[in-house]
């Protein structure tokens, strides 16, 4: 439950929610620093209405070094128009704009991951701010939410849209039917490490229909995963009703992540090999990669197995691993 007794938030927002037409503007954060005393963090923000009907929030840059989403919804920001929507489109290309502008994961103001930031705080850092406004004013007026996601600069997928497990399963089955909309390559029903102070735990807890993608990784976006970004934002909308016309579906793949066993970590750091492409199937107990220490040469490797029969859907991205970094991500195919 929200807490009403909490401070205002201190962002003031450039648009208004509830005016008719396409407005393009900004969130804006006091932020007082070195090079500018009374200055701000401007987070865009496109807001298209139409009329009555649903509202849609439509998030990128969650994590900064991620880019499928924001190209997409930079994109759909400058293309859609009032009399294409039946409700309400709330545009967030990237959410933790700092770490989006600077290009890293997390915001270069305060270290915030603003996936393990919520509920936020109004009176907290940077990135807790912005978590509590998504907390207390967008995500009340949304009923759908896409929040993009790729590996960013440590981690590569296969090209996903996701929903969780839910106990609430009329939700749940609202969730999946948007995810078979977007129609990505896969589909995953997806399991969190650690769902504690997510964006998507803040949006299911209210009740609302959340769907999110992993589409590549790398740090870098192909004209392939941009692609299926700003088609599956629009096959969104138009499951959702919000945008008119038929979804311009392709064939996917469902995927599930059944338990923690799909996860595997490396416990030396070294040099990876990698053993297994994306995509392929590997069995219990098969060795998925390899570490070589980097510190002299010939001494012993250390390996990392599968813990269970699966697709090979996420992978470490660079070439060095520490102790602890998530190496392998197996699911099965449904």
């Amino acid at each position: 439950m929200i807490d009403k007794g909490l401070r205002p938030s201190p962002i003031s927002p450039t648009v208004d929610f509830s005016a008719e037409g396409v407005q393009h503007g900004f969130l804006r954060l006091p932020y007082s620093r070195d090079d500018s005393a009374w200055g701000s963090v401007m987070v865009p923000i496109t807001v298209v209405k139409n009329g009555e009907g649903p509202t849609a929030l439509l998030t990128g840059g969650n994590h900064g070094d991620e880019y499928e989403g924001p190209i997409a919804l930079f994109d759909l920001a400058r293309t859609l128009k009032a009399a294409d929507v039946s409700g309400r489109v709330i545009v967030v290309p990237a959410m933790n704009y700092p770490a989006f502008a600077a290009g890293t994961r997390t915001s270069p103001i305060d270290r915030g991951n603003m996936n393990r930031s919520f509920p936020g705080k109004p009176d907290g850092t940077v990135t807790e701010k912005i978590a509590d406004y998504f907390q207390r004013e967008l995500l009340p007026l949304a009923d759908i939410v896409l929040d993009f996601h790729s590996g960013g600069k440590t981690l590569d997928f296969l090209p996903f849209c996701a929903a969780h497990i839910l106990p609430d399963k009329r939700q749940e089955a609202r969730a999946f039917e948007l995810v078979d909309a977007f129609s990505a390559p896969y589909s995953m029903k997806m399991l969190e490490i650690d769902a504690v102070g997510m964006y998507d735990t803040a949006a299911e807890e209210m009740g609302k229909v959340f769907i999110t993608t992993e589409l590549g990784g790398g740090g870098t976006a192909t004209a392939k995963s941009a692609g299926i970004a700003k088609r599956g934002v629009i096959n969104v909308l138009r499951q959702a009703g919000i945008v008119a016309g038929k979804a311009d579906t392709v064939p996917t793949q469902w995927l599930d992540m059944p338990d923690g066993n799909c996860f595997s970590f490396a416990e030396e750091g070294g040099l990876i090999e990698p053993l297994v492409d994306m995509g392929e199937t590997v069995v219990a107990g098969q060795v998925v990669a390899r570490i070589y220490p980097i510190g002299r040469s010939g001494a012993l490797t250390s390996e990392v197995s599968a813990k269970m029969d699966g697709v090979l859907c996420a992978r470490h991205f660079p070439g060095l691993v520490k102790p602890g970094d998530c190496v392998a991500v197996l699911a099965r195919a449904v």
